[in-house]
């Protein structure tokens, strides 16, 4: 195949100028190796983008997508329209995330499925006769995703700028404080918050894990206030922290839970909102009370739930949901050796099969884009594929990964940070 020497495709997250010549193509995988265009054979050490639970190349669900495709391939949910797959994942993601009378609001994937959650948030308020409830607090690091309401609450000042005014009363507290969600909940009065939206363990925002108690301590915050308690399992859910939605080790209960990515491990996009018992009451209980005029032309498609489903009984059949927490500690381990290297700055895990990888800040300073060029370099002399974020790069490789797979994440990264020395970068 000629190399590409421009292309057409629009990449998110990207400086077009600079990447229009330079795609790195990937072209198959299998479990959790990937091969490129010339057959040349890397680790998937993020998942993707955290979401290739059950990894690569799995026929289970291609042959199950094309059995449903032959009988329906999709049609609306909306109304009173339904189809088979669509109600037997509700039914299935309802019973495992252990709420109360838990419903399921399905999405086409995690950004609808924030946006869809603050939206709920408020109408609930509204409903209750609580106009005022309209605030949202978030943290500072979160990650929420890239619609409205996502940009809107996210904590990465790089993701929110350029886009004029953002939605009205939002507002972001220190990631790892709950004295500050306290401090702020009164600030702004308890009678005008609607909700607090965290994720489980902060993912694009650089993976820090939650300080002991932190998670346990702001949801009593919320439950004294009144606030809605909302965990944003985009990442965390389906295994990533050894549990199906990742709040459950913690002994918490939110009145709404966001997912996608490992719902149907990337294989179709899918998302959704697990709703409480106790908020979806005023939505399910009186005809003619209220119609949530909200949802995504795909939500409930039929081809996507099947993906899901398959998704699932692979999950359990391997007992993959638990991987996440027994695997965390050996993630962890193996990188953490990595923290004596000079580009390095910190190795952060143990909460689940994720962790990051912070660089040195000294060496971030004088290179902005040391992440992308560490990401890179690993890629090529080491065999491994990372996600970079700003300041640090994730690890989050498939569920499926062996020991001694997870032992090769840490040569690649450490051959790749080599060879950058090597070429010169300052460390």
């Amino acid at each position: 195949m000629s190399p590409r020497t421009d292309t057409s495709l629009w990449h998110p997250f990207a400086d077009m100028a600079a990447i229009r010549d330079r795609e790195f193509v990937l072209s198959r995988g299998e479990g959790v190796w990937l091969f490129d265009e010339a057959g040349k054979r890397y680790l998937d050490g993020s998942a993707s983008l955290w979401y290739c639970n059950i990894g690569h190349g799995r026929t289970e669900i291609a042959d199950a997508v094309a059995e449903q495709m032959k009988r329906l391939e999709a049609w609306s949910i909306f109304g009173n329209y339904a189809t088979p797959p669509a109600l037997e994942l509700a039914d299935a993601l309802a019973e495992r995330s252990s709420l109360d009378d838990a419903k399921i609001f399905l999405t086409s994937g995690g950004g609808d499925a924030i946006d869809t959650a603050a939206k709920l948030a408020r109408m609930y308020w509204q409903v209750l006769g609580q106009p005022d409830r309209l605030h949202i607090v978030s943290r500072t690091n979160a990650y929420h995703g890239t619609m409205a309401f996502g940009t809107s609450i996210g904590g990465i000042e790089a993701v929110r700028t350029g886009y004029g005014p953002l939605v009205p009363s939002t507002s972001q507290v220190e990631w790892d404080s709950p004295e500050a969600l306290a401090e702020e909940i009164e600030r702004i009065g308890p009678e005008r918050v609607a909700a607090f939206f965290f994720e489980p363990v902060i993912g694009a925002g650089g993976v820090f894990p939650p300080p002991p108690g932190y998670i346990e301590r702001t949801a009593e915050i919320c439950r004294d206030a009144g606030v809605l308690f909302v965990c944003d399992s985009v990442i965390c859910g389906f295994g990533r922290l050894g549990t199906w939605f990742g709040y459950e080790r913690f002994g918490i209960e939110p009145d709404l839970v966001t997912f996608a990515k490992g719902v149907t491990s990337g294989y179709l996009p899918l998302g959704g909102v697990v709703v409480s018992g106790q908020v979806a009451e005023p939505f399910w209980s009186e005809p003619g009370r209220v119609t949530i005029r909200h949802g995504q032309t795909y939500a409930g498609h039929a081809s996507v739930c099947t993906a899901a489903l398959a998704n699932i009984e692979i999950m359990e059949r391997e007992g993959l949901i638990s991987r996440g927490r027994e695997r965390e500690d050996e993630l962890l381990e193996a990188l953490a050796p990595l923290a004596d290297h000079p580009l390095i700055g910190e190795v952060r895990g143990g909460t689940g099969l994720i962790a990051g990888i912070a660089l040195d800040p000294a060496a971030l300073a004088a290179d902005p884009a040391l992440t992308s060029k560490a990401s890179a370099s690993i890629r090529d002399h080491g065999g491994v594929i990372l996600r970079a974020l700003a300041q640090a790069l994730a690890v989050s490789p498939p569920l499926t990964i062996s020991s001694d797979e997870i032992r090769l994440i840490h040569d690649g990264v450490r051959a790749g940070l080599d060879a950058l020395v090597e070429s010169g970068v300052p460390a």
